[in-house]
């Protein structure tokens, strides 16, 4: 995963976090976990998902993030549950064959280098192990979100600043797309597809949503080439809190996202 510091969001994540647990559901269900897997929740984030995990198998579960802050908040709310929890990015796990199924939702977009992550993967699970994925998809992921960046864009106040910008998020156009990502790595996909999930809030609960993910990137330091002011940073979530009000129709926001879920299976020899 890329080095983009949750920490500092890690205590309302799972208050605000709403779209990523709506979508975790269907995950769960693709991936039908048994009542004795082993399992890895990758990106576990503050441990929300970890402990329905934990629920769901008397087998071993690991939780991994790169935030020290998500981790100690997933420890601190786990305590008693036998859940192992680790710092620890997807680029530099380095499991052999330790897995059942890996669950990995709403954090693929964050990893840095996909495919040494799929491999990592691929050499965690069994012999038979399943991976689930899902993560926003296509450039356009959140119409919304994206017409609100394109206000900071053009306005005044911010334009100069984010000309600078570069997006550290990895984005996949196509279902086929993501299947050969996965095919290429020896997985055999047997679900993948892209679906447009509507939900509706008011524009308070959508900046909200925003700032529990996508704020961490648009507002991180790492990913501009000049620095970062106060007065930026302020104009930035004024003019993207105007955005939401502005979409808002009788006070309802229609919060769309596109999103890839993708069901793999490890098949033949581990990979050396």
């Amino acid at each position: 995963m890329s080095k983009i510091d949750f920490s500092k969001i890690a205590k309302e994540y799972d208050e605000y976090a709403t779209v990523q647990k709506s979508a975790s559901k269907i995950l769960l269900e693709l991936l039908k976990i048994g009542d004795s897997e082993d399992v890895l929740d990758l990106g576990c984030g503050t441990g929300q998902l970890t402990r329905k995990i934990r629920a769901l198998t008397s087998g071993k579960v690991v939780g991994i993030d790169p935030s020290e802050g998500m981790i100690r908040e997933a420890i601190e709310k786990s305590k008693g549950l036998d859940i192992v929890y680790e710092v620890k990015s997807a680029e530099e796990m380095d499991y052999e064959e330790n897995f059942d199924v890996i669950f990995c939702n709403s954090v693929f977009q964050w990893f840095r280098d996909p495919e040494k992550a799929i491999r990592n993967c691929y050499r965690a699970l069994k012999k038979n192990g399943r991976i689930g994925i899902q993560a926003p998809a296509r450039k356009v992921y959140c119409p919304n979100f994206v017409e609100a960046i394109e206000m900071v864009r053009g306005d005044g106040r911010t334009k100069r600043t984010f000309a600078h910008f570069r997006e550290p998020w990895f984005f996949l156009e196509t279902e086929e797309e993501y299947k050969h990502l996965f095919e290429k790595h020896r997985f055999k996909v047997v679900f993948s597809k892209i679906e447009t999930i509507t939900t509706e809030h008011t524009p308070e609960e959508v900046f909200r949503i925003f700032s529990s993910g996508a704020i961490a990137g648009y507002l991180n330091q790492d990913y501009y080439g000049v620095k970062l002011t106060d007065e930026y940073i302020s104009a930035f979530k004024e003019i993207v809190k105007k955005a939401f009000e502005q979409q808002a129709e009788d006070g309802v926001v229609k919060l769309r996202f596109n999103r890839i879920f993708l069901v793999a299976v490890k098949r033949g020899k581990k990979e050396g």
